[in-house]
């Protein structure tokens, strides 16, 4: 697919990676509409990203307020072949922790937003571009996905973290083959240690300590790099049924 042909949605795109994806697709020449639930930040980024970008608040455990805003955007952008999921949380607890064992309702809380979440956006999502017309590969969309360096590496305290990647890992193959009898594509990325809101919030030696642990670069990613990797997913049509690492060949600690 072209960049200036892209009509985007893009979960989690007020701030970070995902609003690093919708910056690049703007500056490309496409349409994104971001999907978060920071609505200051969302109307923020769109009145400086301009009329090709626009905002819809949404909570993507809710099915409902998910399937609306799919339809809303397609119908506002004259289409949908590009989905970017990027909404999540990165919440820590030890399964046996100082304050006693892990409620349930935790681990269903941060499995319901990263991993269900996802699932919602994907399946509204491909239904939608089911009924775009394809293009001379026959191509529809692309779905990515984004798991972390935690479903393969999980550290101390992120049980239910890796867990909720670890499913989305486990997602990108079989939706792959289900959709591409529809010219859809699904890709996950698996960032490492990436500058992101929650990262930038950490005094800045924290922030070089923690980047010297990769391999190299020797630093921490820049959204700009998951948004470049996005591209790439969104321009070759022979990247599918795949979990890209994105993290400098760092292999996390057990803490």
């Amino acid at each position: 697919m072209l960049m200036q042909d892209i009509r985007a949605i893009v979960t989690g795109g007020a701030s970070g990676l995902g609003l690093a994806v919708v910056e690049d697709v703007i500056a490309a020449g496409g349409r994104a509409t971001l999907l978060d639930v920071n609505e200051t930040a969302g109307l923020e980024a769109v009145q400086r990203l301009g009329e090709r970008s626009s905002f819809q608040k949404v909570d993507v455990t809710s099915e409902s307020a998910v399937d609306a805003a799919v339809q809303s955007a397609v119908s506002a952008m004259g289409g949908l072949n590009l989905a970017v999921n990027c909404a999540g949380v990165g919440w820590p607890k030890r399964l046996v922790g100082k304050e006693g064992p892990m409620p349930g309702d935790f681990f269903r809380k941060v499995v319901e937003i990263n991993l269900v979440g996802t699932l919602l956006v994907c399946k509204a999502a491909a239904a939608a571009m089911q009924k775009g017309a394809p293009n001379a590969d026959g191509e529809r969309g692309a779905i990515v996905m984004t798991a972390s360096v935690a479903a393969f590496d999980g550290q101390i305290g992120q049980v239910a973290y890796a867990a909720s990647k670890g499913g989305i890992v486990g997602m990108t193959l079989p939706m792959a083959r289900e959709l591409a009898s529809f010219g859809i594509r699904v890709v996950t990325i698996a960032p490492g240690l990436f500058l992101t809101p929650m990262m930038a919030s950490l005094p800045k030696e924290a922030q070089e300590s923690l980047g010297k642990q990769v391999p190299f670069p020797p630093r921490l990613g820049h959204p700009s790099e998951f948004a470049s990797l996005v591209r790439q997913v969104a321009e070759n049509p022979m990247l599918n049924g795949e979990t890209i690492r994105l993290d400098g060949s760092i292999r996390m600690a057990p803490r």
